[in-house]
């Protein structure tokens, strides 16, 4: 049986600024949505394939510095942007494949999520546009 270590030193990019140092987690989701086909006279539903509306959702240490996650994100809620993500640094293959949605949007930004004497995270959902993959 085939294993890996998935996601030991990924990369995360949002509008070509690699996140990769302030994430700790992705999910990067394929969704067609699906419409009902069902005519009179069926006896069970049927489906067929509607508009992608794929996601992915990252979580982010939250950190208002020069150039971290604020300053990163601020400017794109309300905005269509390109993100990827990849199991790891390098060059893509078939072992390392660049997942990407071109014109994502980013709804909501969280600006305070924390507990007192822990580290602030944040996650942050980027929806729809062009889903794409490479691995050469």
């Amino acid at each position: 049986m085939a294993t890996s270590t998935y996601l030991q030193n990924p990369s995360v990019i949002i509008n070509s600024v690699d996140v990769s140092d302030q994430t700790t987690s992705a999910t990067f989701t394929r969704v067609i949505e699906q419409l009902e086909k069902t005519a009179f006279g069926s006896t069970n539903r049927s489906y067929t394939s509607g508009l992608e509306n794929s996601t992915l959702t990252i979580t982010l240490y939250q950190s208002f510095a020069a150039s971290e996650t604020y300053a990163t994100l601020a400017a794109l809620v309300g905005t269509n942007v390109t993100v990827s993500v990849a199991p790891a640094t390098g060059a893509q293959s078939a072992t390392n494949p660049k997942f990407t949605l071109t014109g994502a949007y980013l709804e909501s930004l969280p600006l305070v999520a924390g507990s007192y004497g822990q580290l602030s995270t944040i996650d942050i959902t980027f929806t729809g546009g062009a889903y794409t993959v490479a691995i050469v």
